[in-house]
């Protein structure tokens, strides 16, 4: 591989100058955005990519799942494109960063080798998947998992949202569902750039995170039933409390993941509670534990041992417990090349950097399957994210779009 000199960069005006542009686009009521999945607002943030790309130069690809693939030619016809790229949809509160600096990032890669007449003998492709955030239309990174051969197309077409719209229909509607058969393209490989969603980054003072992993994730529904009675005339021995069984659960899920700290973590964020009435005692709990670990053993033991708990604490209680698994998927191991490619390129650049593992999905996950692939991370404020508070600085979106440069043009393959 050819790698770029150590004085390449790109311009970190123009790059911080577009992502507020773009974020003009569905605006939050708490200056984040609201830019949901195959909305009106979706559709006009993609035309303004699309201007974008075009204005530098480059030729715009769509497949039927509306992932939007804008390529800069390479000196050699029959190389592979190096991908890079992530999504532009929102969070219904979402941050201005998430997603579209990894877009917004690859486009100011082309910009700046356009501005600097650099040639690569691969070309390179600036991606948009749809539906990464799965907030409108479930699951998360849908159209990526098309494309990786992990969903069938036609089931995606059939996903609904709550008002009962069809994702093929309002792609449709919006005008953005291309002709081209989705994952007939070829990847030399694939970078995606992100904001961390975490705290570590910022808390250690790191300006980049070298993504090694992705967390994998086990999603486990719950249902405890004990019986609804009177919270002032039960008596305490005589009370088949749900909730309280849920409580001492949770208690449980809370040591699991401790005790395969550090990158275990685990806790219940849907939970329901019924009658979930003042003066009854609840009489069933259902809530779902999110397990995650870059361990697929980890996660196999942490599933175990919730099973084998829930059931003692249950039985101990007088009450029933069922358990279904209603979600998951195994851990990501990203490419060494790749992964080596983005430490080196943090290296050449004088930035501080550390291995990271990614808590959160990915497009690039389910790409990671069908190309050689990896992640680099900038921090974020607080590690705050899916909220519109969440903040990163201008030098922080610089490092990580140079770093990520760096990566995609020594993988493209610089021409002397």
């Amino acid at each position: 591989m050819s790698a770029p000199a150590a004085n390449m960069k790109i311009n970190a005006d123009r790059l911080w100058e577009s992502i507020h542009e773009m974020a003009k686009i569905g605006p939050g009521v708490a200056g984040g955005n609201n830019r949901q999945t195959l909305t009106d607002d979706d559709a006009e943030g993609r035309a303004l990519f699309q201007t974008w790309c075009e204005d530098a130069g480059l030729s715009m690809g769509l497949d039927e799942m509306g992932n939007m693939f804008a390529r800069r030619e390479g000196t050699d016809p029959d190389a592979l494109p190096v991908y890079v790229g992530s999504h532009l949809d929102t969070q219904p509160t979402g941050g201005r960063y998430d997603g579209v600096l990894g877009v917004l990032g690859g486009l100011e890669i082309i910009r700046t080798l356009n501005d600097l007449d650099v040639k690569t003998k691969h070309p390179i492709v600036v991606t948009n998947w749809t539906n990464e955030e799965g907030t409108r239309f479930a699951p998360a990174m849908l159209a990526s998992g098309v494309f990786a051969g992990v969903h069938e197309r036609d089931w995606a077409f059939t996903r609904e949202d709550a008002e009962g719209k069809r994702f093929d229909e309002e792609l449709e509607r919006i005008g953005w569902k291309g002709g081209e058969k989705v994952g007939e393209r070829k990847m030399h490989a694939f970078f995606e750039l992100h904001i961390e969603q975490g705290p570590i980054l910022e808390a250690e003072g790191k300006d980049i995170g070298v993504v090694t992993h992705g967390q994998g994730l086990s999603w486990t529904q719950v249902t405890v039933t004990g019986k609804d009675s009177h919270t002032g005339s039960t008596p305490m021995p005589m009370r088949k409390n749900a909730g309280l069984g849920m409580a001492r659960i949770l208690e449980l899920v809370d040591r699991i993941a401790w005790n395969h700290k550090p990158d275990a973590v685990g806790a219940a964020g849907h939970i329901d509670v019924y009658p979930n009435s003042r003066n009854v005692i609840p009489g069933k709990a259902v809530f779902t534990v999110d397990f995650r670990s870059p361990d697929i053993e980890v996660i196999a033991d942490m599933e175990k041992r919730l099973a084998e708990g829930a059931k003692k604490i249950c039985d101990e209680m007088g009450l029933q417990v069922e358990l279904e698994k209603v979600g998951g998927f195994d851990p990501v191991k990203f490419d060494e090349g790749c992964v080596d490619a983005v430490r080196r390129a943090a290296e050449r650049l004088g930035y501080s950097h550390r291995e990271i593992v990614s808590g959160a999905g990915h497009d690039a996950c389910w790409i990671n399957r069908v190309a050689p692939t990896a992640m680099v991370m900038c921090p974020c404020v607080d590690g705050l994210s899916h909220n519109e508070a969440e903040e990163i600085t201008k030098d922080w979106a610089e490092k990580g779009a140079n770093v990520l440069m760096h990566a995609v043009v020594e993988t493209a393959e610089v021409v002397r």
